[in-house]
């Protein structure tokens, strides 16, 4: 259609109605003289908690319903639902090191840092109800697991603030089993009922309209039709793969790359769709023991299974000092893949690797918005080799816990996962879910950089980003709170 027609106007349009586009929507629409439109491809299931899916309320397990590719390759699975990663992560919130804070200060200024960012960390935190997990959600491998820690020497840490390695407890979005997600913490029933907040569900964001340096519009598909929506400001929150996407489908992005596709380059800007990081990590499986099989059934049967409640945080001799870059994850419960017979589970540990050096990329296959992108996330390919020399040694220390614990499970048979060839290494690697950077801050003069400290796109104007991929390192954390906080603050500086 070369004139779709156009929905009313708004101040602000937030792009993308995951965890940052829910406190965006929430935030800006605060001040009633502004009008916000919030826009989301997947579904909204309404106001009342009881009437989202079990499934999406369900903190034991991770749906699987609600996702852009229902059969895509591990690495890319991204929600498409309102309040997004939310309703399909495992609730967990823990914060990273002084170290990303310094990483991001030097990319993206003083806003950045762990000082400046403090009370919006706060503010998530209160927003989101993060609690510390109760004795009453440990299973009998985690409570374990926490005792072998301390036996190995990783001392008690709090987990919710940027501190140092050591072991403890996450902070959840989540209270006897109900996933407390972004939508039902920022867009609860009073915030929908105001007057200046539209929310749309089920809309695909096509393109935006960029002439002469300026957005003029978003075109979109509402109930099979094309539509336009027009603002005075448009915010990308369309995640690490979604919002480098809508970009080069725009056509700001690699020239060179949109000539392929045939998109007309409104602004040459290489770094869009690349940097991608994530958290690769590889499972060690063992064999629970007939006394860890029956405590696990009988929590399960009391409906209490939770697979992980605890985690240590650990230090690779590549590590500065007071840093951490491994996360070592014992688990034990239902496969996450797959079955088991009634009555038996699987158990394991798995190390991540926290601070990849190793850079993949997001591109385009076509100029088509319903075509998935094509997602390469590189895993372990760092020229240097300290990606998988530090999972390495991850895996070692994923070994001793293990060893500590091998009265309540025991190791498989072979070599070690430590000791494997680097081919056999990677052919075993999953993904923590925590990708980032695809838009990433920093200079307008560094080609690799997409936008400013603030989340304003280098040479586009009207155009801000607020989501995981302005990030252009992760930090030594799970994402979520993270991005919420940053989405706080974001969204100050738009004049929240």
């Amino acid at each position: 259609m070369t004139n779709p027609p156009a929905l009313p106007g708004y101040d602000i349009v937030v792009l993308g109605g995951g965890v940052a586009g829910c406190v965006l929507a929430a935030r800006l629409s605060e001040n009633p003289g502004r009008s916000v439109c919030l826009v989301e491809a997947g579904p909204d299931y309404g106001s009342r908690q009881e009437s989202w899916p079990q499934k999406v309320r369900n903190a034991r397990a991770l749906p699987r319903d609600d996702v852009w590719e229902r059969h895509g390759a591990f690495y890319r699975i991204r929600a498409r639902i309102l309040g997004g990663s939310s309703c399909i992560n495992g609730a967990w919130n823990t914060w990273g090191s002084h170290a990303d804070h310094a990483e991001w200060t030097r990319a993206g200024g003083e806003r950045w840092s762990a000082t400046a960012l403090e009370p919006y960390r706060l503010r998530a935190m209160e927003r989101m109800a993060l609690r510390t997990v109760p004795d009453g959600e440990l299973s009998l491998w985690a409570s374990s697991a926490l005792l072998a820690a301390r036996d190995l020497g990783h001392e008690e840490v709090d987990m919710a603030v940027p501190g140092r390695p050591g072991s403890g407890r996450p902070l959840l979005n989540a209270v006897d089993g109900l996933r407390f997600n972004a939508a039902f913490a920022y867009l609860d029933p009073a915030t929908r009922c105001r007057p200046n907040l539209t929310i749309l569900s089920d809309v695909l964001v096509d393109r935006l309209d960029i002439r002469a340096g300026r957005v003029h519009g978003v075109h979109a598909v509402l109930d099979g039709r094309h539509v336009t929506l027009r603002a005075g400001t448009y915010v990308l929150a369309c995640g690490t793969f979604g919002s480098p996407t809508v970009l080069m489908r725009s056509g700001v992005g690699p020239a060179a790359h949109l000539e392929e596709n045939g998109i007309r380059c409104a602004a040459d800007l290489p770094g869009v769709g690349g940097n991608l990081s994530d958290q690769p990590g590889v499972f060690v499986p063992l064999s629970p023991t007939p006394e860890l099989n029956a405590a696990l059934a009988a929590k399960d049967a009391e409906g209490e299974l939770y697979v992980s409640r605890m985690l240590i945080r650990a230090a690779s001799e590549y590590c500065p000092d007071g840093a951490w870059d491994l996360h070592l994850l014992p688990t034990a419960g239902p496969p996450l893949f797959g079955g088991l017979p009634p009555g038996q589970y699987e158990a394991g540990v798995s190390a991540f690797l926290m601070k990849p050096a190793s850079r993949g990329q997001v591109r385009l296959r076509s100029a088509d918005p319903a075509e998935p992108p094509e997602i390469v996330p590189a895993f372990l390919t760092d020229p240097g080799g300290r990606d998988i020399a530090v999972l390495r040694s991850g895996l070692e220390k994923a070994q001793e816990l293990a060893s500590a614990m091998k009265s309540l499970a025991a190791p498989g048979g072979g070599a070690p996962a430590h000791a494997l060839p680097d081919a056999d290494l990677r052919s075993r690697v999953g993904a923590y879910w925590h990708p980032v950077g695809t838009c990433a801050m920093g200079p307008a003069d560094d080609p690799r950089t997409v936008v400013d400290g603030q989340g304003a796109v280098h040479g586009v104007a009207g155009l801000r980003i607020a989501d995981a991929s302005v990030l252009p390192t992760v930090p030594a954390a799970n994402t979520q709170w993270p991005v919420l906080a940053v989405a706080e603050m974001l969204a100050e500086t738009l004049g929240a």
